[in-house]
């Protein structure tokens, strides 16, 4: 990327954006503007809680309009800052656009921790994810209809990062990497997203009696002394909901054994984009991922990775989130 662009970020509620985004902020002496106050304050003064004005603002375009044209009108300015907003990167055309991901379950570990407001409280880490999950669905519809675009696409987005277990100076240090042009340069450059992946959130395709050399070389040790920033980009898969290694297994195998929290990857086909011999992702994993191939892989790697749901397997699986699945059910 190019230094003196903005950076916008947007992401999972509870991923860390407003942590992350005050202190690059900060780091860069660039101002910081947050729609997601600015929505907290409309909640507020309508004695509503976020979740309430989501719901209203699906009915009343006057919610998201004056949002709205903020934004247009910051971006057309050319002033260089930072923007923690979930749709700016729908506005912006010159910005470093940040996509920032986290574990549902630690996305309300995270909100039920910080100090509630009038406007955002939750009583219970279930009541916490059903609505965390409620909101995100809301906004991702409406922005559908409204201005004909997805969230939960990758594609949208420069740089996508999972925040699950990567502390926030982690995830500082890889985005201003990323933006600087150190990190990922070439994939940037040529085939945005650079995804920061967790290595203990990515599946294998590949049955681990066929990679049982990989552990037994110094290639783990070499990894561990150039760090993970150093590795070349694995070539992962994304379902909608779970990412899959299509290329790089040797690599995932040696972030895991060194601890890594985030690695470098491309995003090679999401949802229904081909990865091989016209195979969609959703597909390819439902054809390649399987129960044993989990668990032989978690053994291996003393990690637990979430077993895909039935449907999904199948290959009838939607996007994480669709609007239309619930209307279907």
């Amino acid at each position: 990327m190019t230094v003196g662009q903005s950076i916008v970020f947007n992401g999972d509620l509870g991923s860390g954006k407003s942590t992350v985004s005050v202190e690059i902020a900060k780091r860069l002496g660039m101002r910081r503007v947050s729609v997601g106050d600015l929505y907290r304050e409309m909640a507020q003064q309508r004695q509503m809680t976020a979740l309430q004005l989501n719901l209203h603002a699906e009915l009343d375009q006057a919610v998201d309009g004056y949002v709205d044209q903020l934004q247009r009108d910051i971006a057309a300015s050319g002033e260089r800052l930072i923007m923690d907003s979930r749709l700016a990167w729908h506005f912006f055309t010159d910005a470093l656009k940040v996509h920032m991901i986290t574990e549902p379950g630690e996305a309300a570990r995270r909100v039920l921790a910080r100090p509630s407001g009038p406007a955002e409280s939750y009583a219970s880490m279930e009541e916490a994810k059903a609505k965390l999950r409620e909101r995100s669905a809301s906004e991702r519809s409406r922005f559908i209809i409204r201005y004909g675009v997805d969230k939960a696409r990758l594609r949208n987005y420069d740089l996508i990062c999972d925040t699950t277990r990567a502390t926030a100076s982690e995830v500082i240090e890889h985005i201003i990497a990323a933006y600087e042009g150190t990190l990922g340069a070439e994939v940037l450059r040529d085939a945005p997203p650079l995804l920061l992946l967790d290595p203990a959130r990515v599946y294998p395709t590949e049955d681990i009696a066929t990679l049982r050399g990989l552990w037994d070389t110094d290639f783990v040790g070499d990894v561990a002394e150039a760090g993970d920033e150093a590795l070349e980009p694995l070539k992962i898969g994304f379902t909608g909901e779970y990412f899959f290694v299509v290329d790089g297994h040797r690599r995932l195998s040696a972030a895991l054994q060194n601890g890594f929290s985030l690695v470098p990857a491309q995003l090679v086909a999401e949802v229904d984009e081909p990865v091989v011999g016209g195979m969609t992702a959703i597909d390819y994993f439902a054809a390649q991922v399987r129960p044993g191939l989990i668990y032989d892989w978690e053994a291996a790697h003393k990690i637990q990775l979430p077993l895909p749901e039935p449907a999904l397997l199948r290959g009838d699986a939607v996007l994480a989130g669709d609007p239309s699945a619930s209307a279907s059910a």
